[in-house]
């Protein structure tokens, strides 16, 4: 089979795969897909970001919602925010002019059962 025919994952499709890293090694390609993942949330500013979306009232928040937050301009916000976006992290919708942002809640279990617990 060659590998144009293979499905690609998004990187939370291959976390989702993936057994918790405390139960088996972590294979080179699965690592290679994760790893977007992981370096999205790996910048301070994101990883707020992610954050104060998920805990905002209603669960998601606009732009607006979070420049108060940061001392960045709005078009540095929403470049970190597109990050998390294309990584699988947030989803979107856009109403009337703004934007407005949720965590994606099948990224965060899947991140959360790949770090995985350390039970016996």
């Amino acid at each position: 089979m060659s590998k144009s025919l293979l499905p690609v994952l998004t990187p939370v499709e291959a976390v989702a795969c993936c057994s918790p890293l405390s139960r088996e090694p972590l294979a080179q390609d699965a690592a290679e897909r994760i790893a977007p993942l992981l370096k999205a949330l790996a910048d301070p500013v994101r990883l707020r970001l992610l954050s104060l979306v998920a805990s905002h009232e209603g669960g998601e928040a606009c732009v607006c919602d979070l420049n108060d937050a940061f001392d960045l301009s709005q078009p540095t916000i929403s470049h970190h925010l597109k990050v998390l976006h294309e990584a699988g992290l947030l989803e979107r919708d856009k109403r009337g002019v703004w934007v407005y942002y949720r965590a994606s809640q099948d990224a965060l279990r899947s991140l959360a059962a790949l770090i995985g617990s350390t039970a016996p």
